[in-house]
């Protein structure tokens, strides 16, 4: 995204490095699941959201959600690649 095009996080994506995403985005993953291991769900947070606590169920809810929601995105960006549409 620059100033002359607001949309060049979505447009401008010929230099993609595929392998390099999906590698990056497995790392994360794993650290994520290091750092919970073993955790009961019910561990609350270390930080509070909007004055109350967040426990480790709550987090993982969340994190579904979010994916949810961006493979929405992502469904969109595969559209604009191969100008399929799903039902």
């Amino acid at each position: 995204m620059t100033e002359e095009n607001e949309d060049g996080d979505f447009d401008d994506v010929a230099t993609a490095d595929v392998a390099a995403d999906f590698a990056t985005w497995h790392a994360e993953v794993d650290a994520a699941r290091r750092a919970i291991a073993g955790l009961p769900l019910d561990t609350v947070g270390k930080r509070q959201r909007r004055d109350a606590d967040v426990t480790l169920r709550w987090i993982l809810v969340h994190m579904i959600e979010e994916y949810a929601r961006h493979n929405g995105h992502a469904d969109f960006l595969r559209e604009l690649l191969d100008g399929r549409t799903g039902e």
